[in-house]
C-alpha cells in the first residue's frame, strides 16, 4: 500500500487530532473540505482509516512512555590539551543527535520500551536527520512538530581533554512552538500511555498542559529540569496544584524548585524534598554527580552510589540515567531499583564516545550493575 504525500500529511493530522472537523483539517492543509473528503475516502479504501469517523486501526501501537521535550543537534568540541579560557584551543569536533527529551526517548527505544516523542524541530536538514535517526532507534516521531521558518535547536558543548564539560550553549527557541494549543492538538498521543516524561525545555504553560493531558490519560509524569533556569518552569504547575509523580533534579536545580539554597548533604536535601512532597510530588530523585544520588519518597530516603567508570565523554549520561529509570518503572521496578539501573546506564554512557550508547540493552545495564567496575 502506497500513500501520497498529501495522504500521509492528512493521516498525521488525524492522528494528532482525531476529533478535528473536515473544515479544520482543510484549513490546516491549506485546501478545501471537498478535497479532504476525497483523501479520506482514499484512506478508507486503502485500509488506513476504518471509516469517516477517522477511526484508526485497533492494532496501531500504544506507547508505554510519551516523552515531551527538546530535540536538537549536539555539536561537541573536545580540547586536545587542558582548556585555557579566553583563547583558542586545539581540539576536535563531532556532530550527533541530541536534546534531553530526544535522548531519553532514544535510550528508551533502544531498551525496547514503546516510546513516542513529542518535540519541535525546524523544516531543515538538521530536523530531517534528527527524526530519521530517532525513528531508526525505535521511537515513534509522527507527532513531532515541524516549524516553518525556524531552525532546529542546537546544543554546543566544549569538553576538556578529560571529557568533563567546560561550557555549553543551548539554542532551543524552536521549542516555543510546542505550546499548549499544539500539545492539545496532539492529545491523542497520550492515550493509553502509562508514563510521560516532560523536560524543562517546555514553557511553564506547556508543562501545565502536559500535566493536564497526562492526568486525563491516567499517566504518571516525570519532570526532568534540564538546567537551573529551566527548573523554574515547573513552578506554575505546582502553584496550580498540578504536581508530577516524580522530579529528577541535581542539587542546584533542586534549590530552584524550592526557592532556597540546598547544601549537598542528606539533611539539607531531605528538607528540600519534603517541600516538594508537600506540593504533591511522590518521588524526588536528586543527582549528586560523583556522590551518587538520593531517592526521596513520602515513606523514606534511599542513597545510591555512583558506579566507577573510565570517563570518555560525560555528554548524555543524565539522559541515559533517566531512560533506564523509566524503563525500570515500566517494568514494575521500585524507584530505588530503577534508580540503580539508571546509575549503571550512566556508567556505560560515560565510557562511550556516543551520547546514546548504540548497543544499550537492559541485559547490558543489569550486567554492569552486577559487575560494578568499568567494562
Amino acid at each position: 500500500m502506497t500513500l501520497t504525500a498529501r495522504e500521509r500529511e492528512l493521516l498525521g493530522l488525524i492522528r494528532e487530532s482525531p476529533q478535528a472537523t473536515p473544515e479544520e483539517l482543510a484549513r490546516r492543509l491549506g485546501t478545501s473540505r471537498s478535497a479532504v473528503n476525497v483523501h479520506v475516502s482514499n484512506l478508507v479504501k486503502k485500509g488506513v482509516l476504518l471509516g469517516r469517523g477517522y477511526l484508526l486501526p485497533e492494532d496501531h501501537p500504544t506507547a508505554a512512555v510519551v516523552v515531551v521535550g527538546g530535540a536538537n543537534v549536539d555539536l561537541k568540541v573536545r580540547t586536545l590539551e587542558p582548556a585555557i579560557i579566553g583563547t583558542s584551543n586545539p581540539g576536535v569536533t563531532n556532530q550527533a543527535p541530541g536534546g534531553v527529551g530526544r535522548n531519553v526517548a532514544e535510550n528508551l527505544g533502544r531498551l525496547g520500551v514503546d516510546t513516542t516523542l513529542l518535540s519541535a524541530v525546524g523544516q531543515d536538514d538538521f530536523g530531517d536527520g534528527l527524526l530519521r535517526d530517532t525513528a531508526e532507534a525505535g521511537v515513534d516521531v509522527q507527532h513531532v512538530l515541524r516549524v516553518s521558518g525556524a531552525s532546529t535547536g542546537t546544543y554546543t558543548a566544549v569538553l576538556d581533554t578529560t571529557g568533563d564539560l567546560v561550557v555549553a550553549v543551548s539554542s532551543m527557541t524552536v521549542m516555543d512552538a510546542l505550546d499548549a494549543p499544539a500539545l492539545r492538538r496532539r492529545r491523542g498521543a497520550f492515550s493509553g500511555a502509562g508514563w510521560v516524561v516532560a523536560d524543562g525545555n517546555l514553557t511553564s504553560e506547556a508543562l501545565v498542559e502536559v500535566l493536564t493531558l497526562a492526568g486525563e490519560a491516567g499517566a504518571r509524569v516525570v519532570f526532568e529540569p534540564v538546567s537551573v533556569p529551566k527548573a523554574s518552569h515547573l513552578r506554575l504547575a505546582l502553584d496550580a496544584g498540578l504536581a508530577p509523580y516524580a522530579v529528577t533534579p541535581n542539587i542546584d536545580e533542586l534549590a530552584t524548585l524550592v526557592g532556597a539554597p540546598v547544601a549537598n548533604n542528606q539533611r539539607s536535601i531531605r528538607a528540600a524534598t519534603q517541600q516538594l512532597h508537600a506540593s504533591g510530588v511522590d518521588v524526588v530523585w536528586v543527582r549528586r554527580g560523583g556522590r551518587g544520588s538520593l531517592i526521596s519518597t513520602t515513606s523514606g530516603v534511599q542513597t545510591l552510589e555512583a558506579l566507577a567508570a573510565d570517563v570518555v565523554d560525560v555528554t548524555g549520561a543524565g539522559d541515559a540515567m533517566l531512560g533506564a529509570f523509566l524503563a525500570g518503572l515500566v517494568d514494575g521496578e521500585t524507584p530505588e531499583q530503577a534508580g540503580r539501573l539508571g546509575h549503571a546506564a550512566a556508567a556505560l554512557t560515560i565510557e562511550s564516545t556516543s551520547t546514546v550508547v548504540p548497543d544499550l540493552t537492559l541485559d547490558a545495564i543489569r550486567a554492569r550493575l552486577t559487575h560494578g567496575g568499568p567494562r
